[in-house]
């Protein structure tokens, strides 16, 4: 029972992770889905089986050009204009290699488990990045170096427009260091305490949801159960739109994408005795990036029910056999305790194993806390909260009002038994076909105006910056969760 699942959790408290700080779902299928193949092995394997360690050339610089094996030299048509890549390309085509001596340290943006992130800019490009460093000695001493790599094989794997883009990689002697992406607009959390009554309206709910929706179904595809959703992880880009981070607790696993073909206005699971599948291995190869979100196409607005009936009418037994996307890695399980005490499934309290549906708990988690401003099992410490996610029924506060769509959608994705959960068995499909998501334009969602839009990267500068500025105002520390709860700091000497 409930007292059973809180002794596991005080067990296994040593590794329980503390603190961290679209058309969008074009995918290149084939290309995507063979790296994924390619690097996993078994039903569910975590890439805590191998290691991270690789030696540094005799400059103790080695960046990620001798390495691009590892990927495959998959392209990334999504960044092909990205003006960030171009110039780390046009730099290492000068030196050959990549260091820390390229960049400028500008401030510390903030520091997690494993490393802190670092604002940094490619000297001489007015290019902006996040720089995560991460002390090896530090990660090898609390037994962590297989979380960095974990992350790192899972940086390299993704092309998506609300992921991260990972733009090179380098280590020194000491440090390992990921260049990515600067949000400018920082986190959810930040951003919502900003809110009145901290909480955000249902449209930018709805925004922020669907687009971590579109991340979380193209990191199921890749075989890739996230398990760290929460608003301090998904990051506001400098166009308003948002990027999942933090893949260190990520687990990867094997999946196999399938094309479902039922009708396009008959989402009923029941019914799904007359589909058939159409494998990707048994697809005719292709170039093209296919668009799961454009397979159910959806005519919304108020102005259009008309034509929506008619187009409907029209479109008659052609409808019938539009296909779904179907890619939920169903074979993962993993027994680790990880995440975040207010995010925690309670199969993961519980100890029973666990697979893709924690995302889907996690994901509901996540709309109420947009919505009210708080998670719905929060308790008077940690030990409480866990009780709660249990044990407690689901109840939702008096204020704000809600529609009763996103309280029907947060209820069925708040199942107890990961069974019974939304999303479980026809993964975000499922899910975008709920009415709360009424009115998204799946395939053009890159285009709808975001809630807010930050300011350019300028604008957060100080007015003089350096290196030696930079560094020093960190006081050369970063807190990990072992640290936070030691009491002790880990210097990083970074020059």
């Amino acid at each position: 029972g409930v007292v059973t699942a809180m002794s596991i959790a005080s067990n296994r408290s040593n590794t329980y992770k503390s603190e961290a700080i679209a058309s969008g779902t074009m995918l290149t299928v084939e290309r995507n889905f063979g790296s994924v193949k390619s690097s996993v092995r078994g039903d569910s394997l975590e890439s805590a089986k191998t290691s991270m360690s690789r030696a540094s050339d005799s400059s103790g610089v080695s960046d990620d050009s001798s390495w691009s094996h590892i990927t495959g030299g998959t392209s990334k048509p999504h960044k092909g204009n990205d003006p960030r890549g171009k110039a780390i390309h046009a730099v290492r085509i000068r030196d050959g290699v990549l260091g820390m001596s390229h960049f400028r340290l500008l401030k510390r943006l903030g520091c997690g488990d494993i490393g802190s992130v670092y604002l940094s800019e490619l000297s001489g490009t007015r290019c902006y990045f996040a720089m995560k460093v991460m002390d090896k000695a530090s990660l090898a001493s609390r037994k962590k170096l297989n979380r960095a790599q974990t992350e790192r094989e899972i940086l390299q794997l993704l092309d998506h427009p609300f992921l991260p883009t990972l733009y090179t990689h380098f280590e020194t002697d000491r440090f390992s260091c990921l260049v990515m992406e600067f949000c400018p607009g920082g986190d959810l959390h930040t951003l919502r305490q900003k809110q009145p009554g901290k909480y955000f309206s249902e449209y930018a709910a709805r925004f922020y949801a669907a687009e971590v929706l579109l991340a979380i179904e193209y990191l199921h595809m890749l075989g890739v159960v996230y398990r760290d959703l929460k608003p301090e992880n998904v990051l506001v880009r400098d166009d308003g739109h948002i990027m999942l981070s933090d893949f260190d607790l990520s687990l990867r696993c094997a999946v196999s994408p399938t094309l479902i073909r039922t009708s396009a206005f008959d989402s009923d699971p029941r019914r799904a005795g007359g589909s058939f599948c159409v494998q990707p291995t048994c697809m005719e190869p292709t170039s093209a990036c296919i668009q799961p979100a454009c397979f159910i196409p959806k005519l919304f607005g108020q102005k259009s029910k008309k034509k929506t009936r008619k187009t409907r009418s029209e479109l008659g037994q052609s409808a019938i056999n539009l296909p779904e996307l179907l890619a939920e890695p169903t074979s993962a399980r993993s027994m680790s305790f990880v995440g975040t005490h207010e995010y925690l499934a309670p199969e993961i309290i519980k100890g029973e194993g666990h697979g893709s549906a924690v995302d889907w708990w996690t994901f509901g988690i996540f709309l109420h806390e947009l919505l009210y401003g708080k998670t719905p099992f929060k308790g008077s410490g940690n030990r409480a909260t866990l009780f709660n996610v249990v044990g407690q029924q689901l109840k939702f506060p008096e204020s704000p009002s809600t529609s009763y769509a996103g309280r029907d959608l947060i209820r069925g994705l708040l199942a107890k038994e990961p069974q019974q959960r939304l999303g479980v068995k026809r993964g975000a499909t499922e899910i975008k076909q709920h009415p709360f998501f009424e009115g998204v334009n799946w395939a053009l969602i890159r285009c709808s105006t975001p809630p807010e839009v930050p300011r350019p990267v300028e604008a957060e500068l100080p007015v003089k910056y350096g290196v030696s500025e930079a560094v020093a105002s960190t006081n050369k520390r970063v807190v990990g969760a072992d640290a936070k709860s030691s009491g002790k700091y880990l210097d990083f000497e970074f020059f």
